[in-house]
């Protein structure tokens, strides 16, 4: 079965689609494709001074509304800008949301909102002196928002604004740096991530682009505040140790470190960490580290392709406290394939039992480039659902473990229509989630796949600065990406 979406013209495509794959889950769809027995037609049209939207099955009328929008009068769509623009698109979604939610009988958690930052809208509103019960009502009415996000969304911008409080996030800057290599590649990441068996005699070479695009930047950027460091990936801890300190030695000499607030290293996989590799991140400063189970049951991970054991986890988790590391974040993914509730609170209470300082509690978000896309066929039994009750479990354990979210963010094709939201304890939430998730400083980055976002005055919009992904392009390229850099520090 196919959604057939005809939109005229294609102004606000992005978050048409988003609405459709919201309460159609799993079901393709085409834009502007006229495709003969389509299981859905949706049609939007910006005519005059109205938006009219309607659904029909075949040649079956269902559902058809309109809004009059008087700002749109004798203008072209496609040319208006600013708050008419704003109030055309969520116009446009209330529109959307009417129909979709009576054809389907579905209830949207988030309502209508498309974006990735729920916690941004009400943080923007309150900053321009809005109050917190007018916050509350403009969201209601705006997005159709449930009671229980809309409590998430305001406890996580109100946390970021006293975390930040402490930062000179408005002069300063972050510094991402991506290692791309991971032991496998699990079955449902679509991120820029190499085996590490295919690609090891490579790594030295790669390392050395990577501190070629450190020293271009560092010498650019003297003078301005480095407020946080994230080496992310991909699995960073899958460099040696040797390897490990070369690099964070090459940020160290090219950076200023000492306004440095959180430095996170991503360790990631359990298979990839040694005591070795832990002692040189702890002799180097770094504040924050991830290790990530995903889940604690073994058969999933078998199921997903991560090739570890529970008890690796639990290995190394306790080696890091061993070796001094005292802010230790732990990833978890609700939806993965064939867990039920049940699953997810075991993992909840192993993780419990290892007492972690943080959790981040991540949405199955199922992206085209993701193996789990890609063979679909292949993976059609398997069930994968979430849901607020599965969610509220997470919540409840954060909150056991002496948690309070501190960060939120949404992805296209996220089962179940939740969000990934990162619980810590008081005083060591992650930096650079929220300065990167919330928007509210620029992030240079470094390395293959890496993306530097600069902001606007506004914090409305941002210019991105990409890198290529491919690992060997990178490397034969690497001035090529320098200079992509340059001329946005002239």
């Amino acid at each position: 079965m196919m959604i057939d979406i005809q939109i005229h013209p294609r102004q606000f495509e992005y978050d048409v689609q988003s609405m459709v794959q919201a309460f159609y889950t799993g079901l393709p769809f085409q834009i502007n494709s006229d495709i003969e027995s389509a299981y859905r037609v949706l049609e939007v049209e910006f005519a005059g001074e109205s938006i009219c939207a309607g659904l029909y099955d075949g040649n079956k009328e269902l559902f058809k509304e309109q809004i009059s929008c008087e700002f749109l009068k004798d203008k072209d769509i496609t040319e208006i800008s600013g708050s008419d623009r704003r109030d055309a698109k969520n116009a446009l979604k209330k529109l959307l949301y009417y129909i979709l939610k009576k054809d389907t009988g579905r209830y949207l958690p988030w309502g209508n909102l498309t974006g990735i930052r729920p916690a941004k809208i009400p943080g923007m509103l309150m900053e321009q002196g809005m109050s917190e019960q007018d916050v509350r009502i403009e969201m209601k009415e705006t997005y159709f928002i449930s009671d229980e996000k809309l409590d998430l969304a305001m406890d996580v911008s109100k946390m970021e604004k006293k975390v930040l409080s402490n930062v000179n996030y408005k002069e300063g800057y972050s510094l991402y740096v991506g290692i791309p290599f991971c032991p496998t590649t699990c079955l449902y990441c679509s991120f820029t991530s190499y085996p590490l068996k295919i690609y090891k005699d490579k790594v030295d070479s790669y390392i050395d682009a990577v501190i070629k695009e450190i020293i271009f930047l560092g010498e650019k950027l003297k003078g301005r505040e480095l407020n946080s460091v994230y080496i992310g990936g991909g699995t960073p801890t899958t460099l040696e140790p040797e390897q490990l300190e070369r690099l964070i030695t090459a940020l160290k000499e090219n950076f200023d470190f000492q306004t440095v607030k959180e430095f996170t290293v991503e360790a990631g996989r359990p298979d990839s960490i040694t005591k070795e590799k832990l002692l040189v991140l702890k002799e180097q400063g770094v504040s924050r580290i991830s290790i990530n189970p995903q889940t604690m049951n073994q058969e999933t991970l078998d199921l997903i392709g991560r090739k570890h054991t529970i008890e690796q986890v639990k290995d190394a988790f306790l080696m890091a406290r061993e070796c001094g590391m005292n802010n230790i974040n732990m990833d978890f993914i609700v939806g993965l394939p064939e867990e039920t509730p049940e699953m997810v609170r075991y993992s909840m209470e192993e993780a419990m039992k290892l007492e972690p300082d943080g959790i981040t509690i991540h949405s199955l978000a199922i992206k085209r480039a993701s193996r789990l896309s890609m063979n679909k066929q292949k993976y059609t039994e398997l069930s994968m659902e979430n849901s607020t009750e599965l969610m509220n479990i997470t919540k409840e354990y954060a909150y056991k473990m002496g948690m309070k979210p501190y960060y939120l963010y949404r992805q296209k094709n996220m089962v179940g229509n939740q969000e990934n939201v990162g619980y810590s304890k008081e005083g060591l939430e992650g930096l650079y989630n929220i300065l990167m998730m919330g928007d509210y400083q620029d992030v240079w980055a470094v390395g293959a796949g890496a993306v530097t976002k600069l902001l606007s005055d506004d914090r409305k919009s941002a210019t991105r600065i990409d890198t290529l992904k491919n690992v060997d392009q990178y490397i034969e390229r690497i001035d090529e990406m320098i200079d992509r850099k340059s001329c946005f520090l002239l």
